[in-house]
């Protein structure tokens, strides 16, 4: 019921910034708690940043101070703003959202994005 569709990614110097959006088509009552993940290559899939339905935020340690999630007014769009970029945060970036529990039936359990691949240079 919904997709979502990653961009912003692209080629940063160490020190730079990036914004990424996600943004979501279809019926937006499917979206929950919404979420950037990464993973580089080679290694897991990493949560970095979180923001719920009331608009609460929770950052993985290794961002914390440096990267901003935050929502559009029309709930579709989704951001991650970057700052102070490391070669450690090159990974693919994929937007993520959990459908509220009252809409899991219509919606689905949660929703992905294909990715937007940031790369940082020293």
């Amino acid at each position: 019921q919904v997709q979502l569709v990653e961009s912003g990614g692209g080629l940063v110097q160490a020190g730079g910034s990036l914004t990424l959006s996600c943004t979501a088509s279809g019926d937006t009552i499917c979206i929950g708690t919404s979420r950037w993940y990464r993973q580089a290559p080679g290694e897991g899939r990493e949560l970095v940043a979180q923001i719920d339905e009331e608009g609460v935020t929770r950052y993985a340690d290794s961002v914390k101070g440096r990267f901003t999630i935050s929502r559009g007014d029309a709930k579709n769009t989704l951001y991650l703003q970057m700052n102070s970029l490391k070669p450690d945060d090159t990974a693919v970036y994929y937007c993520n959202a959990d459908s509220p529990r009252i809409v899991v039936g219509y919606c689905g359990v949660d929703h992905w994005g294909k990715g937007t691949l940031v790369t940082v240079s020293s």
